[in-house]
């Protein structure tokens, strides 16, 4: 997918507000061809937005569009954290690993498009262009490898906390061990990956993608049951302040892990945990696990009641299904 240039920003600028604008008006704008101006209409569909086109009104996109305030962002976040902002890239993920490290504090990376997001299990994201928040976070822990058991999940419960902040009585869940979901449909994810350690120190990275306002064509090419926030929350707030919140919440988690690791969290784990006490099914590459879900260890080990006793079960390349 090809990259957004900068009269491709500026026509998204001109069509944010979901308004028609002539085909002459652009033209006059951007310093272009009405024919020019259809063949960057079209582009703009290649991330995912729709465009409408009406003879006699012109062109505008099929909802409005809510850029990211990058500046605002930055302010927000204050000496916390130092943002990396982009339209679109390949994966906030990927970037974050790029950079050289070790950091010595928070580096976030967001972006209005993912063109090759990723998920876990090496599944894609789907990542249209200014519906979701796509971010990640690459952040120094102490302890090496070994201190990182039970992250994901600290992760989902300053999401899922965060997102109750915005509207207290939403009634959002975490299932292990990596989902966010709202009446057992998944409106978020986390990927945690690696950049290396040096000094007993790992530097991590935290990539956390939420569904904010997705058309079903958007969502076409997800394959499981989801939701986003327009739908689920009393008052869809502005993209920057969602993004805002929800990076203000694991900015002050991410200490504490680092600190306690998951001890500290796991009672509020407990509380968000969609799985406890229902029959499961965990797949992974050497097995297939069938029993009740009992909860998670310190380590973040979810345990399963089995025929053959309690089994512990860790994250990484397996997948959790409820029967």
């Amino acid at each position: 997918m090809s990259t957004l240039k900068e009269a491709d920003q500026q026509l998204i600028r001109l069509l944010a507000d979901g308004q028609f604008r002539s085909g002459s008006e652009l033209g006059e704008a951007l310093g272009i061809s009405r024919a020019a101006i259809w063949k960057r209409v079209q582009r703009l569909e290649e991330f995912g937005l729709a465009l409408e086109s009406v003879k006699g009104k012109g062109y505008r996109l099929a909802q409005p569009v809510d850029l990211i305030d990058s500046q605002s962002l930055q302010a927000i976040l204050g000496d916390r954290a130092q943002l990396h902002y982009q339209w679109v890239t390949e994966s906030t993920n990927a970037d974050a690993l790029a950079i050289k490290g070790p950091v010595r504090r928070p580096q976030v990376f967001v972006t209005e498009c993912q063109t090759a997001g990723r998920g876990r299990r090496g599944r894609q994201w789907q990542s249209p262009f200014a519906a979701n928040l796509y971010f990640s976070i690459r952040f120094p822990v102490s302890g090496g490898f070994a201190a990182l058991g039970g992250l994901s999940l600290a992760v989902g419960v300053a999401v899922a906390q965060a997102l109750q902040e915005l509207d207290p009585p939403l009634p959002v869940a975490l299932k292990w061990p990596n989902d966010l979901q709202i009446n057992g449909a998944k409106v978020g994810g986390v990927l945690i990956e690696l950049a290396g350690e040096m000094d007993g120190q790992v530097d991590v990275v935290i990539g956390v993608g939420v569904n904010g306002r997705m058309t079903g064509h958007q969502a076409r090419d997800i394959d499981q049951a989801w939701t986003d926030l327009a739908s689920e929350l009393a008052e869809m707030p502005l993209r920057t302040k969602l993004a805002g919140c929800v990076l203000s919440h694991l900015l002050e988690m991410l200490p504490h892990f680092s600190q306690h690791g998951f001890a500290a969290f796991q009672n509020d784990f407990d509380r968000y945990d969609a799985v406890k006490g229902k029959l499961v099914q965990v797949q992974s590459a050497e097995q297939v696990l069938q029993g009740r879900a009992a909860g998670v260890l310190v380590d973040g080990a979810l345990c399963v009641e089995t025929p053959d006793g309690v089994r512990e079960v860790y994250g990484g390349e397996v997948s959790l299904r409820v029967r």
